[in-house]
């Protein structure tokens, strides 16, 4: 008993020392963005990415986006980080000339940060002072983050569409789905977890197939374009083509990188 008190003793300094940590980072630029293809499996060529942030810590080095975005939310600390993530993607999307390339740049947005009341604001003007034009951003929602304020939900994505802006459903499936979402939000893109690939490579994979292949079907029949998550092997690909998904990312396409290799991935990509 007196170890296992030791255990959370020392996991709760742990936590204290990496919140003070974070509060200093956000204002000293230990933040970068990691960019990962999605890749278009009808033209087999890239479609966008996805920005995902990562924390070089002086000490720690990297340090995990699972380890410090809870943190980071039980702070409020996203809320500034949140911010600088939306700018910072917008303006790499600039950048790397989204537009004339007809590329999506998608960014997700945290429960803390799509309920503030200026929510719709910030995203505008992200927009504006980069320069990026709404179709070319995708904002990533999850069904947990919605289902707390489904009005809620529904205002914010109506008026940001209004400027272009895109909206994904992300991690569908990963745990309690409600198509009561897909039925009343007007959403663009479906993201599928990445545990419908995984059960599919099960000996009994029959149902799973079943399930992956009826879930395409139903969300490009609302309307939805639908991007598998986690891909890692060509025969994964292969069965998406064949399910008729749209769009793909995973370790198989590209794994997430630094603004410059992915900007010299992306070069080679068109290139080839």
């Amino acid at each position: 008993m007196q170890r296992f008190h030791h255990a959370m003793a020392d996991e709760h300094q742990r936590r204290r020392e990496l919140t003070r940590d974070l509060q200093s980072a956000v204002g000293t630029g230990q933040f970068e963005l990691f960019y990962q293809p999605i890749i278009s499996l009808w033209r087999s060529e890239l479609s966008g990415f996805e920005a995902l942030i990562r924390w070089r810590h002086p000490q720690r080095g990297l340090v995990s986006p699972v380890q410090f975005i809870p943190l980071a939310e039980e702070s409020r600390l996203i809320l500034p980080l949140g911010e600088w993530i939306l700018r910072r993607a917008c303006g790499q999307a600039v950048e790397w000339k989204f537009e004339q390339r007809g590329l999506s740049m998608s960014v997700n947005v945290s429960a803390l940060q799509f309920e503030q009341r200026d929510f719709v604001q910030s995203v505008q003007m992200a927009l504006e002072r980069s320069g990026l034009p709404g179709h070319c951003l995708t904002l990533e929602l999850t069904e947990s983050m919605v289902l707390r304020d489904i009005g809620l939900a529904g205002r914010h994505i109506r008026q940001l569409k209004e400027s272009g802006v895109r909206f994904a459903l992300d991690d569908f499936g990963a745990g309690y789905s409600s198509l009561s979402v897909l039925q009343s939000l007007p959403l663009d893109h479906l993201k599928m977890d990445r545990s419908f690939l995984q059960a599919c490579r099960r000996p009994d994979s029959k149902r799973p197939r079943l399930v992956l292949e009826t879930l395409v079907s139903m969300a490009q029949r609302l309307g939805l374009t639908v991007i598998a998550e986690g891909v890692e092997t060509a025969e994964q690909g292969e069965l998406l083509r064949h399910f008729g998904c749209d769009s793909a990312q995973g370790y198989f396409f590209g794994r997430p990188q630094p603004a410059d290799e992915a900007s010299s991935w992306m070069f080679t990509a068109a290139g080839s």
